[in-house]
């Protein structure tokens, strides 16, 4: 295999998991099911097929004999129609009612939507277990200030523990979107060529009840609460869209968190995990690039991207059917699930190790805090007896002044000192340095963080207790 191409979301990213539910096993073999459904269906719908030959279609329901399907559509060109032909080769005795009114998007369609459900499933569980370890890291931090930024320039102060928040609630939106993506599936059930039942209305002899009876058989016999009510051949593209769309979401939510966490690295302040023997850059042996969390940018981005495919594909869909769908189809749905596999399995891995440096960011937020208090100063020196509107000027010809010391000179904050030597003021330096204990200036943050965490997170894990705990394993 050394001397074809392999896709990196199988070599390199994507779990053995969700590779598993994508796989050629999986689908045939989900094939052979529906097939077995439909036959039980039409038994008990009253068509004049035996229990000995669902037995036969049972026993061989796992071992599907790939050669001679491979052979078969190698003479048809049709994959469907060959694995009725291979599946009749090892049962005889059924081969005859195999796909009986089927068209090929019954196996073909219903088994994309058994596999989207599945890869969800996964999904939502790794997103919950992400969602997990964040909140355990907002709670550890939600008291240590910390800088925050808005438009990456200094504002006021946060805490470690609430900007965390923030990342977690991207990740609860996308959860509640998977949530209801994922609730709102149906088969399509077994609806003929044009969406019609006609194959159907004739095999009943026109008995409309039985035809009605059929989807809703089908669909509980598979898992599910029910089929879509209309259809063409196939079932709607904009599903597949909507499944996308929540793949996309997830992906922007880790974006944004991997961005965050690669400043945080350049600041020294925050440091996703590095292994003992890791190397950062192969020319500069000291360097601790945040590999993991570019990756995460990287595969989010194709992942966005991605989700036009299906878009553009639902858009195009002439009338009942047309087949323009297919090979984008079975590129676009699974590697979209295969890349936000590996972008939540190195958010895992990122947000289980993430390293805080309390003293570094205790030494960045002190260094502009200055600024950010001056309103506090400005009252103290009011109280006393000062001019709000003098002090107001003063406190900006010193911040400036300050400012220009900083940038132009190279020098630290030194504006306490400024504003101690101003008697308009009347404070000194001792009681100005008294005022910079940071935790006056994050305002509610602890406090919001406690509550979110109590009231919003803790009850879904709490609810999905078995998605917790969960350890990536990254390949590369």
């Amino acid at each position: 295999m050394e001397d074809r191409y392999t896709s990196p979301l199988s070599e390199r990213y994507a779990s053995r998991e969700m590779q598993e539910v994508f796989s050629q096993d999986r689908k045939f073999k989900t094939w052979r099911k529906l097939w077995i459904a439909l036959a039980e269906t039409e038994q008990e719908l009253g068509l004049p097929i035996t229990d000995e030959q669902i037995a036969e279609l049972k026993a061989h329901a796992d071992d599907i004999n790939y050669e001679d399907a491979r052979a078969r559509e190698k003479e048809v060109r049709h994959d469907v129609m060959s694995h009725v032909y291979a599946y009749g080769l090892q049962c005889p005795k059924a081969k005859g009612i195999i796909h009986l009114g089927a068209t090929s998007c019954y196996v073909g369609d219903n088994t994309d939507l058994i596999l989207m459900r599945d890869a969800l499933q996964i999904i939502r569980r790794k997103l919950i277990s992400v969602i997990g370890s964040l909140a355990a890291f907002a709670e550890k931090y939600k008291d240590l200030p910390t800088l925050a930024f808005t438009h990456f320039q200094p504002a006021q102060p946060t805490t470690v523990g609430k900007r965390a928040t923030l990342w977690i609630n991207e990740l609860m939106i996308d959860l509640e979107d998977l949530t209801y993506v994922r609730d709102s599936l149906r088969l399509l059930g077994s609806k003929g060529t044009t969406g019609t039942q006609a194959s159907f209305l004739e095999l009943f002899e026109g008995d409309e009840e039985k035809c009605d009876r059929l989807d809703p058989m089908i669909a509980e016999k598979m898992g599910f609460p029910g089929c879509y009510p209309v259809s063409g051949q196939t079932y709607s593209r904009k599903i597949d869209t909507r499944v996308l769309n929540v793949l996309a979401g997830i992906a922007a939510s880790a974006t944004k968190f991997s961005n965050d966490i690669r400043l945080l690295q350049h600041l020294k302040e925050v440091e996703e995990p590095f292994e003992k023997h890791q190397i950062g850059s192969s020319a500069m042996a000291y360097k601790r690039n945040p590999m993991r969390s570019e990756r995460i940018a990287s595969l989010a981005r194709y992942l966005i991207a991605d989700a036009m495919n299906p878009a553009i594909t639902s858009a195009v869909q002439w009338f009942e059917r047309t087949l323009d769908d297919s090979a984008n189809k079975r590129l676009s749905v699974p590697e979209g699930f295969l890349a936000a596999d590996g972008i939540l399995d190195l958010m895992a891995n990122v947000a289980d190790g993430l390293v805080v440096y309390p003293k570094v960011i205790r030494k960045h937020l002190m260094a502009e805090l200055p600024f950010m208090a001056t309103e506090n100063i400005m009252m103290d020196a009011v109280k006393a007896g000062g001019d709000r509107q003098e002090l107001h000027e003063r406190i900006r010809e010193l911040s400036m002044a300050a400012g220009r010391h900083v940038k132009e000179e190279g020098g630290d904050n030194d504006l306490l000192s400024r504003i101690a030597a101003d008697p308009a003021f009347g404070l000194t330096e001792e009681e100005l340095t008294r005022a910079m204990d940071p935790a006056k200036y994050v305002g509610r943050a602890p406090y919001q963080t406690e509550r979110y965490l109590r009231d919003v997170v803790r009850p879904l894990l709490d609810a999905n207790r078995d998605a917790l705990g969960f350890k990536a394993e990254i390949n590369v």
